[in-house]
């Protein structure tokens, strides 16, 4: 209050913006902590194997390895990350502050998709987040590259590097209309 231009409201605006900010889930803490390669997906594919930062602050290399999305180099930037001190100090200082990392429930969702790994490319119809979301509601995850372990690639017009990736892995090639089969 005593500082310039604070007024009661503006004073009560910021505290109560500053309560607010301690409050998140855990996909969207993961990405912001600016981990190497760990973008929002991936902070949602580890809170949903996880469940809960400690769990992942504790996981082995191994492990993190083992969630389809993760490789051998984010896995070891995970590692690196919640081994260096200056972090463990942050993390420390942030939950000593108030900042709370609440458990992560997944929704187990089931469908005509589940257990099957989409990725996306080209123009389609609808945008990206669309189909992301109809994958997902139906059990089927969306990854950001193609590899072995995907099952189809989305593909729209003007399709480029993941569609030659996709066809040399033999990965299954698909369009909205084979997708909306797969829906039914």
């Amino acid at each position: 209050l005593p500082l310039e231009l604070m007024a009661d409201k503006r004073a009560q605006n910021l505290v109560d913006a500053i309560n607010r900010s301690k409050q998140t889930d855990l996909p969207r803490a993961i990405f912001a902590f600016g981990i190497i390669g760990v973008g929002e997906a991936a902070g949602k594919l580890l809170a949903g194997n996880f469940c809960s930062l400690s769990k992942l602050e504790n996981a082995t290399e191994e492990e993190l390895e083992n969630i389809d999305g993760i490789g051998p180099i984010i896995a070891k930037n995970i590692i690196d990350f919640f081994n260096n001190e200056g972090n463990i100090r942050m993390l420390t200082k942030m939950r000593n502050g108030g900042v709370q990392f609440p458990d992560y429930e997944t929704e187990k969702s089931s469908g005509d998709l589940t257990g099957k790994t989409f990725v996306i490319t080209g123009t389609l119809s609808q945008p990206r987040g669309y189909f992301k979301k109809l994958i997902e509601q139906n059990g089927g995850k969306v990854v950001g590259s193609v590899s072995k372990k995907t099952n189809y690639l989305l593909c729209g017009e003007d399709a480029g590097s993941k569609l030659d990736k996709a066809r040399s892995l033999g990965v299954e090639i698909i369009n909205e209309t084979k997708f909306n089969v797969l829906l039914t």
